[in-house]
Parts: structure tokens; sequence; C-alpha cells
């Protein structure tokens, strides 16, 4: 790690102090709402556009990285970007303040879903608070394909990866490889759809970036530290599963908690969406934690509040151990899950940041990321309309055969509260500018002011 005088001569350089960076990152945190798309286009927002932190290009090569590696790829972008401002403990910063407010309002209402079940007010709130999710899901949506497609051809890519993933089910690691295999041929190939992948446009009416775009002292590159980083954040990963295995025995639930959710930090490539079939199926029919339908409780805590959506897994490790108890807490069995799930994310980037710093001239390298970031507009807009889809209507039937495997709403079965209060929040960020706080806010009270009402003419019923 930078000693005090490495972390002194970086703010020297780029004017941006400890102070700065803690309260920026903190505002990140408590605006995380709206999952991945969101959140990305929350960072853009504060780190480019108002901060002036990083420039257009900077910021997607670095999300371009992340949408390669598994785990939530807004946490890892954070975290990316506070190492490039001060190293490693940069980004501990960035990415642990990312966690943090997730991470303790997932635990609350664990506790408040363990204890009292499904509460109405509760309810309420999720209710209104998805309906304003997707549509800021839509606007980042928008925001996000206006940055990544600059051609017919990165329309093509995303129009096809989302009808691959939509209509076909086809796993989204191979939509990325055949993605990416695509744009470093096409770069290699000198084709200007990809080599003009860059937003140069962009880039040529912005003020300069602080951190300027050569590579920051602390990116050293050697053989000897690549080593340490690894070693290092190896053993902080395994060290509490070890831990639990020893002391309680492999059957034990809070070292199955550990083993599963560890192999689970490999896998998820895609984000929450792609993991969540995998982890219903195992903690329903496999390890009986979960009833079924309470792991869609759980992704409706995680989507209403701030942080990464896989901290639904939290849940469910929390869950496990409250169906399983013993002499630990079920806090504990949450704590130990979202370890195991964030710890690996620190290990990517710090490993691997330093050498994607040094490939930013390589334009094949740049064709293959920018023509990834197109298929992951489909892919987020496959994920925005599944979100629709189980939030406005109650029933779905299935299309399978022939190559096909999608769901189609039941157009009787739609909600239309859910559906007007899409409407409302969807006028009020596109065509009013309304805040992203505002919008969130308005819609949870008008959730809470529905249940209300029910309650109120049930109980006038009774």
């Amino acid at each position: 790690m930078p000693d005090a005088m490495t972390g002194a001569r970086a703010e020297q350089a780029h004017g941006i102090s400890w102070r700065e960076a803690f309260v920026t990152w903190l505002r990140v945190a408590a605006l995380s709402f709206g999952g991945p798309a969101g959140q990305i286009a929350m960072m853009h927002r504060i780190l480019v556009d108002e901060k002036h932190w990083v420039s257009e290009t900077r910021f997607l090569h670095a999300l371009n990285y992340c949408m390669l590696l598994p785990g939530p790829e807004a946490q890892q972008l954070a975290t990316y970007i506070g190492w490039l401002t001060y190293g490693a403990p940069g980004g501990l910063m960035a990415g642990g303040l990312f966690v943090a407010p997730g991470a303790l309002a997932i635990m609350a209402l664990s506790v408040v879903y363990a204890v009292f079940g499904n509460v109405g007010v509760v309810a309420g709130l999720f209710f209104g608070l998805k309906a304003a999710v997707l549509a800021v899901v839509l606007q980042a949506l928008a925001r996000l394909a206006s940055r990544a497609l600059k051609s017919r051809v990165m329309f093509g890519v995303a129009a096809s990866a989302f009808v691959a993933i939509f209509f076909f089910d086809i796993a989204f690691p191979l939509i990325v490889l055949t993605a990416g295999v695509l744009g470093y041929a096409g770069a290699r190939s000198g084709r200007p759809a990809f080599v003009g992948a860059k937003t140069r446009d962009t880039e040529t009416a912005a003020p300069a970036s602080r951190l300027g775009e050569g590579v920051p002292d602390h990116a050293e590159i050697s053989v000897g530290r690549s080593v340490r980083t690894a070693s290092l954040w190896a053993a902080a990963w395994a060290a509490p599963v070890a831990f639990v295995f020893l002391t309680l025995g492999p059957d034990h639930v809070f070292t199955q908690i550990g083993v599963f959710f560890s192999k689970m930090a490999v896998v998820t490539f895609g984000g929450a969406y792609a993991a969540l079939a995998y982890v219903a199926q195992q903690a329903v029919d496999g390890f009986h934690w979960l009833k079924p339908g309470e792991m869609l409780d759980g992704l409706g805590m995680a989507e209403t509040t701030p942080g990464p959506l896989i901290m639904v897994l939290q849940f469910v490790g929390f869950m496990a151990a409250y169906r399983n108890p013993g002499e630990l807490p079920p806090l504990l069995a949450g704590l130990l899950t979202t370890w195991v799930t964030f710890t690996p994310c620190f290990l990517w980037i710090f490993l691997g940041a330093p050498y994607i710093e040094r490939l930013r001239g390589n334009e094949a390298l740049n064709g293959a990321l920018s023509t990834i970031t197109a298929a992951v507009v489909g892919v987020i807009l496959n994920l925005a309309i599944w979100f629709a889809i189980h939030s406005m209507f109650r029933q779905t039937y299935a299309v399978r055969g022939f190559g096909f495997d999608f769901e189609v709403p039941v157009v009787a079965s739609v909600d239309g509260f859910a559906l007007s209060l899409s409407i409302a929040a969807a006028l009020a960020l596109f065509r009013f500018r309304a805040g992203l706080l505002q919008t969130l806010a308005g819609c949870s009270a008008a959730g809470i002011a529905l249940y209300m009402v029910g309650a109120i003419q049930s109980a006038g019923h009774a």
C-alpha cells in the first residue's frame, strides 16, 4: 500500500483531497439505487460531468474491464476509480462505501422480514420504489446507449445481444466473449466502426479531467507486486471460510454458506440477475434455506435499497442461518456472505487495474472492450424488460420451442397502480428532469399511501 507521502504526492498531482474523495463516494453510495445501469449512470454524472475526475474514454475503459469480471460491475467500477485516485486505500474507501449502505439496509430488513414477515407498510414502500426503479433503469439505459452506441455496427451488436439473451436465453458469458472477439478482430482490421468506438466528440468539448490521462505512479507492474496482491486478497477471502470449516465442520450451515457463495463470486458474470436462478434453485431445492417466493422478496429489498443488486445474497445467507439456528447469530451469516461476495472484487481490481491502465492505448483491446459495452446495452435492456414484466404483471406464460425460451406477460393481469406509478416516475425523470431522490421519495410515499388506503378499506369491510 502507498504510504502517507505517496498519498500526499497523489493529492498534489490531481488536487482531489481525501475529504473531497470521502464526501463524493459517500454521496455515490447514498444515491446508488436502480441496479447497475442506474448506478453506472449516476457515477458518470458525478465523476465525469460534475467533478471532472476522469474523462469519458477513461471512464468507459474502466467500465469495459469491470464488465468482463465476475461480480457487481458498478461496485468494481467505483473501486477502480477510487484506486486511480489514491491507490489501494482509495479503492478500499470507494468500494467499501459503495457496499456499506446496502449491507446495513438489507441486514435490517432481513431481521424485520424474519421476525415479522412481509410487513404491509414495508411492502407498500417496496411497491412504490419498484415503480421508480424501473424508470431509473430506463433513464440509465438511455444514457449508456447514447455513450456506447456510436455507429450502426454498435447498434447492431446491442440489438443482437438483446435478441440472443431475451428470446433464446443465450448465456451472458458467451455473449460477452462473442462481442469481444468481434470487436478485437474489427479493430485489428482497422474498421472505423470499431476503431472509432471512443467518444472523441464528447471529449473535445469536455473540460480536462483532474486525474489526467497518464498512468498513475502507484500503478507499478512487477511479478513481486502481483504475487503479493494476489496472496493478500486471496488469504483475506479464504480466512473466514477456513475458520468456520475448521471450527464448525464441513456440514455446518456457516461452512456451506462460505463455500457456496465463494463459488458464486467467481461465476456471477452478468450481475445479480444472471446468478439468481441458480442461487434460488440451490437455496430452495438444494439446501432448503428459503421457501419458494422468498428469493423475489429478497430481490425486492436489494432493488429498492442502495448498493449492488447482488446484495440479495446477504439476505439468503441470513435466512439460511435463521432457518438453521445454532451457536452463531444469523447476522454473522449475512456478514460472511457479504465478505466472500465482495472481497474478490478488490482482488480483481487491485491485481488487474495496473495492467489495464497500460493497455489503454491498445486499439485492438479498446475495440474489444467497446464492443462488449455495446453488447451490455442489449443485456441491460433485457433486464429492464424482465423487471417490468415481473413488477407490473401478476401472471406470465413461457414460450419454449424451436430454440425460443422467453416469458410473455398476461395483459389482463397488469397491475394498474404499478403501471401508473412507473409512468409517473418516467415522466418525472425524462420530461420534468426531477432528481433521483425526489422521484424515489415520491413513489415510495405513493406506495405507502396505497397500502394505507387498502388497509382502511379492508378494515371497513371487516
